[in-house]
């Protein structure tokens, strides 16, 4: 005669079921299914054999990070023997029904136990899951449910082996930041030279440089208000007396349209946010430059800073990137 046992593993602890007469259930598969969302009838088909909680968090981590990669954990392992029988006989067999092949697998090996996880087992664990506060004593819905939730976030960080502390994290994030900054300068940067040529279109051929244009842009505002007054502060900001006269002398001849002066704050308001942009941009670049320097100096001075930051990024990690041929090391 076999009997049937169905082990669950829950965030609180282990449980371990006896079913009914193994070829019985089997035979009436789907009066099992229908009796899972019924209580009672889903007690006459199994009852509780043994439980045994987790003590502690970390503990209850353990056991499922062996779960997981199909290891008997030395608590499980104890808690199947003390609560399985002995066969009584040659013909009398256990079965013991599992939710995982590997983990079944395992115990097979281990403990000599026929492992199952076909047939009603599936219905009969996820009646257990349905009914599990229902079916151990002490437990409710609410403890059910905050004890899955702790182990689950603690389960989830264990598995991403989220780290930190670990340093060429900020160099992966800042050198994607200052990629993403360069598109978003230049997209900027050429809107603003569309937009302010309808006003003074000589100034682009004058100045190509896109941060410099948008501080001219922002100097200058209406053409026509540029006088001899202004051409000091304006070499200032352009570092170059000629381009400056060059400048100064275009705004009297220029071709370009009159401005109405909502265009003009709604066009310095934009290069002030592309000059902005820009200096954040400049102070992003010192600071990958002093991390490079710091957790892979050897790097930076072959390759440069950036080059190199793109390389830890592309690879994942400067370990993974140690780890690379150079064949595949290719941004």
């Amino acid at each position: 005669m076999s009997q049937l046992f169905v082990l669950y593993e829950h965030a609180a602890g282990y449980s371990l079921f006896r079913c009914k007469e193994f070829e019985e259930v089997g035979m009436f598969l789907p009066q099992v299914e229908s009796s899972v969302t019924d209580i009672t009838k889903f007690r006459s088909v199994l009852h509780l054999v043994g439980f045994h909680p987790f003590k502690t968090a970390a503990n209850a981590l353990d056991n499922m990070n062996s779960i997981s990669e199909g290891i008997v954990h030395e608590d499980l392992q104890l808690f199947l023997e003390t609560n399985l029988p002995q066969p009584q006989g040659k013909k009398a067999k256990i079965n013991l029904g599992v939710s995982d092949t590997k983990i079944g697998a395992s115990i097979a090996e281990l403990l000599s136990i026929k492992c199952v996880h076909t047939g009603v087992v599936p219905e009969l664990i996820r009646g257990i899951r349905h009914h599990f506060a229902n079916l151990v004593k002490g437990f409710t819905e609410q403890s059910s449910g905050k004890a899955q939730l702790g182990l689950g976030h603690s389960y989830s960080r264990s598995k991403v082996k989220f780290n930190v502390n670990r340093v060429d994290n900020m160099i992966i994030q800042s050198i994607s930041l200052l990629d993403q900054l360069d598109k978003d300068i230049n997209t900027f940067s050429m809107r603003i030279r569309e937009w302010y040529s309808y006003h003074f279109p000589e100034l682009i051929k004058i100045v190509p440089d896109n941060f410099l244009f948008a501080r001219v842009v922002q100097f200058v505002k209406d053409r026509k208000d540029l006088s001899e007054d202004k051409l000091e502060a304006l070499e200032e900001i352009v570092m170059d007396a000629g381009k400056c006269r060059a400048i100064y002398d275009a705004s009297k001849s220029s071709m370009g349209m009159d401005i109405s002066p909502i265009d003009l704050i709604n066009i310095d308001s934009f290069a002030t946010r592309v000059i902005s942009l820009s200096n954040y941009r400049k102070k992003l670049h010192q600071y990958l430059n002093s991390k490079m320097n710091s957790v892979a100096p050897n790097l930076a001075t072959l390759i440069g800073d950036q080059v190199g930051a793109r390389l830890i990024s592309h690879a994942g990690s400067l370990t993974n990137l140690a780890k690379f041929p150079d064949r595949k090391s290719v941004v």
